[in-house]
């Protein structure tokens, strides 16, 4: 884990677009006030979009069994439900 550079509440005042640019950038800050800790900037998560076919196959492994019978009467449950006609009155 590395130590993140700190910056007084001062330094994000007056340097707040270079800060946020490497924040942007993939940097993280403890931001001080008074010598104290108050707070961390840090960049959001990046999800992805992409799973490799390599992972996907070994999370496929363990999946349960799927029933295609009981999929289909589900399906066909939910199809068969009669919703009300408002043309109908």
């Amino acid at each position: 884990m590395s130590v993140q550079p700190e910056i007084t509440q001062r330094d994000l005042r007056s340097r707040s677009k270079e800060i946020m640019d490497a924040v942007q950038a993939g940097h993280s800050f403890t931001v001080t006030r008074d010598g104290h800790r108050i707070g961390e900037l840090i960049p959001p998560r990046r999800r992805r979009r992409f799973v490799p076919r390599s992972e996907f196959t070994a999370m496929s492994r363990s999946a349960p069994d799927i029933s295609l019978d009981s999929f289909r009467a589900d399906q066909d449950a939910l199809a068969e439900q009669q919703t009300d006609d408002p043309y109908g009155r």
